[in-house]
């Protein structure tokens, strides 16, 4: 029993290390003298399994954590830090909520949200009980955590005077999800070549809060940029379009689509040749449907051969961050996505 127990805490020390430090009750000296400490951790471990089961400690071996990727893991696990201005989430403006990346716990309200022209999201105070300090490795800096899962979020820095409560929390975009305030939000899905340039006029348009770039219409989970341009997948690029349809309407969105590619162009768009760059709306219900037939039975009354494909919405993957915003963080504009009225 003891020889399995012991092979337990060793292969758990860092969770148990955790638990402890939940708990308020043990100093930053475990880390630097675990031996001296070990009858503590021992005891601990036969009182929680005795008590609670094995199970209460050490969980399912994932924690029930979100998977992460490569680049997530890079800064919320191993702590390292984005690139300034790269963040999806660093000129967000939408009222809502910022979440752990990692456990989906709340960690700031928009609210608290300011500019500090830093490239990092900045929030001047956090939802109550979410964000744990602990000295950074460097001895200077504080860091701050997801008190949930320990996850990485960034630093706090004090007496900048940026707002009145001379603090700023400085995250990584790449830490947090954002969970948009419940109002009257439609979606719209698109394909039209490259969504760079798509995605481009979309954000332009009132009424529209928001164009994720992303992939539908293949047969693969969570797929990269890379396998889509290999063409194996069957995706299209496609943007995501989340509109107010009080302010916009979906015929007025698909119009524009058709206005700013070429619909006539089977597989492609300009130099873009490759099925991911295929003409399609994924439509999300039965009357963006019809909408979308009625506008290219009007084009083709117009002698536009159209070849767009009109198919039901599956499920949508986001694209990598650096896809986001693309033209806006380059300052630029499409290089084949030009407007042409064709209504």
């Amino acid at each position: 029993m003891f020889a399995s127990a012991g092979e337990q805490i060793a292969a758990n020390w860092d969770l148990l290390l955790m638990i402890m430090k939940k708990t308020r009750k043990f100093s930053a000296e475990i880390t630097r003298k675990p031996i001296r400490f070990a009858p503590a951790v021992f005891g601990l471990f036969l009182i929680m399994a005795f008590l609670f089961g094995p199970k209460s400690i050490f969980g399912d071996n994932d924690m029930n954590y979100n998977k992460l990727t490569p680049g997530e893991k890079a800064v919320i696990v191993d702590k390292g830090t984005e690139k300034p201005f790269s963040g999806k989430l660093y000129d967000l403006r939408e009222k809502g909520t910022y979440v752990c990346k990692r456990c989906d716990a709340p960690l700031y309200n928009s609210d608290s949200k300011f500019d500090s022209q830093c490239g990092w999201p900045s929030f001047d105070d956090e939802i109550d009980g979410a964000v744990e300090r602990i000295v950074d490795a460097d001895g200077v800096r504080t860091e701050i955590l997801c008190d949930n899962c320990d996850a990485h979020l960034g630093h706090v820095f004090l007496g900048e005077g940026f707002t009145d409560k001379n603090i700023r929390h400085c995250v990584n975009s790449i830490s947090m999800k954002f969970i948009a305030e419940k109002k009257n939000v439609k979606k719209a899905y698109f394909a039209g070549g490259c969504f760079w340039g798509v995605e481009y006029h979309f954000e332009k348009l009132e009424g529209v809060s928001s164009v994720v770039s992303g992939y539908m219409g293949g047969d693969k989970d969570s797929p990269t940029y890379g396998e889509v341009c290999d063409g194996n997948t069957g995706h299209a690029e496609t943007v995501e379009v989340l509109f107010d349809p009080n302010l916009t309407s979906f015929e007025e969105l698909a119009r524009l689509f058709f206005e700013i590619h070429d619909p006539t162009e089977l597989n492609r768009q300009g130099p873009d040749i490759g099925e991911q760059y295929r003409s399609a709306v994924f439509y999300a219900d039965d009357e963006q449907k019809q909408i979308t037939e009625k506008l290219i039975g009007i084009l083709r009354d117009k002698d536009y051969d159209v070849v767009t494909g009109v198919i039901p919405a599956g499920t949508f993957w986001a694209a990598e961050d650096y896809h986001q915003d693309y033209y806006e963080k380059k300052n630029g504009t499409p290089y084949c996505h030009a407007y042409t009225k064709r209504f």
